[in-house]
């Protein structure tokens, strides 16, 4: 089967990579744009079987962009936002979006929604398992509840669930937050990190690998 073909709007680079990682894993074929101006000389450059849009990019609003392509182009748009109210929802259907989710977005509802936007539902997976973390706005669940995370635990936490199964270096971990300045600092966060997963009974989700980084995995 020919690979669908997705355009990625998304100007959060952390966001952007962890869509299109899941979308490519997945079977896509994935470009990834930050801007509304970006995204037009694409989308007139190429063909894409769906697009992927954010509303809050940096140059112009999402919005413009649906506003731009409606009437020339003809192919389903997924708008992905913060934004969950009814009146954000309605401007973007009104502007030609065919479809809406809030943020965060569950990887597995988006491939289900991408299939049926391209009618293809029966291309569907049929043996989606039950996610043990949840990624909220300022939290993140196991198993349903709140691991109650200070901030810099979360973005860590957040970082590791963004790369599942595959080590994150301390380097990538430093770099990428500005409150944590040594690695004696990131390991009391992730042994405080530790504690609350175990309090919840996930004890062994989060693995070291020794001179490299950590690893978050599926199921321990």
């Amino acid at each position: 089967m020919q690979e669908v073909k997705v355009l990625l709007v998304e100007d959060d680079e952390m966001t952007s990579e962890y869509l299109a990682t899941f979308l490519r894993d997945s079977g896509f074929d994935v470009d990834t744009v930050f801007s509304v101006t970006d995204g037009l000389s694409y989308l007139k450059q190429n063909h894409y079987d769906i697009l992927l849009l954010d509303i809050n990019l940096p140059d112009f609003s999402g919005m413009e962009l649906l506003k731009s392509i409606k009437g020339s182009l003809s192919l389903p748009v997924i708008v992905l936002s913060a934004y969950g109210d009814t009146k954000s929802k309605i401007m973007a259907f009104r502007y030609g979006a065919t479809d809406y989710m809030v943020k965060p977005i569950d990887l597995e509802e988006l491939e289900a929604r991408i299939w049926v936007q391209l009618g293809k539902n029966s291309q569907i997976p049929a043996d989606f398992e039950e996610e043990a973390f949840r990624i909220e706005t300022s939290d993140i669940l196991l198993y349903g509840k709140p691991l109650n995370l200070t901030w810099t635990e979360f973005k860590i936490l957040q970082l590791l669930l963004q790369n599942k199964n595959r080590t994150v270096t301390r380097d990538r971990l430093l770099s990428s937050l500005s409150a944590v300045s040594s690695n004696r600092s990131l390991d009391n966060h992730i042994k405080n990190i530790r504690k609350k997963i175990a309090a919840q009974g996930g004890k062994n989700f989060l693995k070291t690998e020794y001179g490299m980084g950590y690893r978050l995995i599926d199921t321990p």
